[in-house]
């Protein structure tokens, strides 16, 4: 993704009200936003989050945040991609950033039994029964989505949720706390406008992601299908402007489709290219903000083989894509669909999350 590819205007995707997961209306509804964007928003009311919840969890990350380096960097993040990576330790977008990431991050691996498998900081560790609730939330939010993608995919309403079920086996499921420095903070002084970002272009790894975001703090983007890159909401309906000024009841939680749905459905389901940007509402503001939101990836047990599914939805695409001369890896928004084999076995998803943890970090 060149950096200098225009901006178009903010992005309207669904809102879809997901209370009832066995509801075939909002699978297509579900479906249909997941092929076309990639991402969509789901009605906070229709999950199980209290409005407590979430401001709770975003105490806690601003918390650790502000704790000492030292204290932070006791839990350096580890090969199995659990604790803290500081500034420019990601690079989300090696092929064209400059510098790392201007962020933070706090990843929490799988909770079993309400304990993180790995040691918490200081600032966290008292808090480790009020994190691996909200992860529970997060898990049964991801859940409600998966059965509806099923019926809209109009396979068994179990595929998805049977190959997520944590009592089955491990997975790469992760909650993770993210800081991003407003423009004015000292820890982006080397910021180099037009070239540097929050969070470089990228998709993500796993099945979908929960997006938790504030009021005030824009700065996600996407590339649309025209190749420019689309600012998302944070409140949808509002513009940027009035979105800074609004109170905080409880933003609707963004969803976006990971690389193996994408994979999974043949590329029907769009594993859609994004990245976190300093905004020009920001960069034009007396008092700019620093960013903050919580991200849950939804990932399958390490164990499954990312086989297309049996829905003849998808069989229909691959015959369509191919009468167009639309080849693997040229699916989606981002290029999402790629070679699901290695030799003559199908990857697992803990295959290909470790290829891909191990281009983004530098152990």
């Amino acid at each position: 993704m060149e950096e200098h590819t225009p901006l178009g205007p903010l992005i309207e995707l669904p809102i879809l009200d997901i209370t009832d997961p066995n509801d075939p209306a909002v699978g297509k509804a579900m479906l249909d936003a997941a092929a076309k964007y990639g991402f969509l928003y789901v009605n906070s009311k229709g999950t199980d989050f209290a409005v407590s919840d979430v401001e709770r969890a975003f105490e806690l990350s601003k918390q650790f945040f502000k704790s000492p380096a030292e204290e932070k960097a006791a839990c350096r993040i580890q090969p199995n991609n659990y604790g803290w990576s500081g500034m420019h330790v990601e690079t989300l977008d090696p092929e064209h950033q400059r510098t790392g990431d201007f962020k933070e991050a706090f990843n929490f691996g799988e909770f079993k039994d309400g304990k993180a498998p790995h040691p918490l900081p200081k600032s966290l560790a008292s808090h480790e029964a009020e994190i691996a609730h909200f992860a529970d939330l997060c898990n049964k939010t991801c859940s409600r989505i998966l059965k509806l993608l099923a019926l809209g995919l109009e396979i068994p309403d179990d595929f998805f949720t049977a190959r997520h079920d944590p009592s089955q086996g491990s997975s790469g499921c992760n909650l993770r706390y993210l800081y991003y420095p407003s423009i004015a903070s000292p820890a982006t002084s080397s910021y180099e406008h037009g070239t540097d970002v929050r969070a470089g272009a990228h998709s993500d790894y796993g099945s979908i992601t929960l997006l938790f975001q504030r009021p005030g703090q824009p700065g996600l983007e996407i590339l649309t299908p025209e190749k420019t890159w689309a600012p998302v909401p944070v409140q949808p309906g509002q513009s940027a402007q009035n979105d800074q000024d609004s109170p905080f009841p409880f933003p609707p939680i963004l969803v976006n489709i990971g690389d193996l749905l994408s994979y999974w459905t043949d590329g029907l389901l769009k594993s859609t290219v994004h990245r976190v940007v300093f905004p020009l509402s920001e960069q034009q503001s007396p008092n700019p903000q620093d960013r903050y939101s919580i991200v849950y990836f939804c990932h399958p047990l390490d164990k499954t083989e990312l086989v297309p599914v049996p829905s003849d939805l998808v069989a229909a695409y691959r015959q369509k894509c191919k009468e167009n001369g639309i080849h693997e890896g040229q699916v989606g928004f981002g290029g999402g669909a790629g070679n699901l084999e290695t030799g003559k076995r199908a990857l697992t998803a803990q295959e290909h999350l470790a290829s891909r943890l191990a281009a983004t970090y530098k152990f």
